[in-house]
């Protein structure tokens, strides 16, 4: 038995030393700039999404109409859907609701992932999924207006406000 636990004592050390403490440092200090050059790029290297605040939200909200194609970008773990490609705007999208569920502690969030996807469904046919320039139009606008309606609040009295409330539309 002791020998067991020094086992997992020497395992559970070599494990910490082994951690890449630089990586994560470095998630926490990418700024919005690099964040969105290295998802066009292919570059972006985390599995997570970067531990943005709100904050960061006017500048996320630049880029979300691009419409450029982006494969190489971090997945949630868990779903069973792979998304190979993803428009960089639905993308920086739910990087912002990433910044509102971690907010508000949703019982959806995994990691710093908002949910399974970074794609919608229709709330009254849960498996219908919906992609396209519409669907980023209308998802972009639903989020610029939240944003600008309550930015003069403080996040705390408005992150509990689901910008997708109105839209018949949420995250997958």
């Amino acid at each position: 038995m002791k020998t067991l636990k020094i086992l997992i004592f020497c395992i559970s050390l070599i494990s910490l030393l082994g951690c890449d403490i630089d990586k994560t440092k470095e998630l926490k200090s990418v700024d919005v700039e690099k964040y969105v050059e290295q998802l066009k790029s292919g570059e972006y290297e985390s599995f997570d999404l970067p531990a943005f605040t709100y904050k960061d939200i006017p500048a996320l909200l630049v880029y979300r109409n691009e419409t450029q194609t982006i494969t190489d970008f971090p997945h949630n773990g868990i779903s069973s859907l792979w998304m190979p490609e993803c428009t960089l705007g639905m993308y920086v999208l739910w990087t912002i609701e990433s910044i509102r569920a971690v907010a508000i502690d949703s019982e959806y969030l995994i990691g710093r992932f908002p949910s399974q996807n970074p794609i919608v469904q229709q709330r009254a046919e849960p498996f219908d999924l919906e992609s396209g320039n519409d669907i980023q139009v209308l998802i972009s606008k639903a989020y610029y207006d939240w944003w600008n309606e309550n930015k003069h609040n403080d996040f705390i009295n408005f992150c509990n406000i689901d910008p997708l409330l109105e839209t018949e539309y949420r995250w997958h």
